[in-house]
């Protein structure tokens, strides 16, 4: 079935007389998104599955460990906020017409072609990896101590497709990683060590990434800059046997090969690179006159 999910009078004609055991948006990012989906799916499936996001959850934390009950709040990160809203808009919906909603919120998944980072280009992953192996500086957020959460898109599945067609999901939310944790130095360092180098890390305040670029800083300080801990207690009792079981060391290793036989995608952002010198510049010269 082909149609532009822009225009919903193709959607609706593509789904003409169908039905679905389970539909799952991972694209649908704001409230009037989630209710175009309400009003076409309501009468053609039997669980809907929308994609959220773990950064939907309280910044800053007021507690260490994140369960599903953890209140939603994130002043920094309009991205959360309208994930948020579309939760709100579906747990109403749930509530007052028994739309068969369950909310997925991931953290951190990564995959063979992403290199997950805190400040990093998207888009040209292989940056990172390239100022490593060429010895030249790379932006650590904070002290790098702050404790992050990695979860492989693998082990991620295990419990997403577990919660396929559980009746029991419904009406539910749930986050779904693994229960590794890593400070930022850590993740950096295994990094590097999966690239065959040894990193020159910087530490540098997030809110000074901000400034030179609200666009990193928003994930930052509305997600990354804060720890990441998280209690899978509620998907294992609903997916009996989850586990996540692939180690960042393990699972960065797979993606830096991945990359190495792929020449093509190892592709570099130059303006990234821009961004990281003139923010390294601005750090050094903090330091240079803190220091007499």
């Amino acid at each position: 079935m082909v149609a532009d999910l822009q225009d919903r009078a193709s959607v609706r004609e593509a789904l003409r007389g169908q039905s679905f055991d389970v539909v799952a948006d991972w694209i649908a990012f704001t409230p009037d998104q989630a209710a175009a989906d309400v009003e076409l799916f309501s009468d053609r499936t039997r669980q809907y599955v929308f994609i959220s996001s773990a950064s939907v959850y309280q910044k800053p934390p007021t507690f260490y460990s994140i369960t599903e009950s953890t209140p939603l709040y994130n002043p920094y990160w309009q991205y959360s906020r309208d994930k948020i809203a579309c939760e709100d808009l579906l747990v109403r919906e749930y509530r007052q017409k028994g739309f068969p909603a369950t909310i997925v919120r991931p953290s951190h998944t990564y995959g063979v072609t992403q290199i997950p980072a805190a400040v990093t280009s998207w888009t040209h992953p292989w940056t990172l990896v390239d100022r490593m192996r060429k010895g030249q500086r790379v932006i650590v957020p904070g002290d790098g101590t702050s404790l992050w959460t990695l979860t492989h898109n693998s082990d991620f599945a295990k419990g997403f497709v577990g919660l396929m067609g559980n009746v029991h999901a419904i009406g539910h939310a749930f986050h779904i990683t693994s229960d590794e944790v890593l400070t930022w130095n850590q993740v950096y360092e295994a990094i590097a060590a999966a690239a065959g180098v040894k990193p020159n890390l910087v530490h540098v305040a997030s809110d000074l990434i901000n400034a030179f670029s609200p666009e990193q800083g928003a994930g930052l300080i509305g997600d990354k800059a804060n720890c990441g801990v998280f209690d899978n207690g509620k998907i294992k009792s609903f997916v009996p046997g989850y586990q996540a079981t692939i180690p960042f060391a393990d699972g960065i290793r797979e993606s830096i090969q991945w990359f190495e036989k792929r020449p093509e995608r190892c592709t570099i952002d130059v303006a990234f690179n821009e961004l990281s010198e003139r923010i390294l510049a601005a750090n050094d010269a903090g330091l240079r006159m803190a220091r007499g």
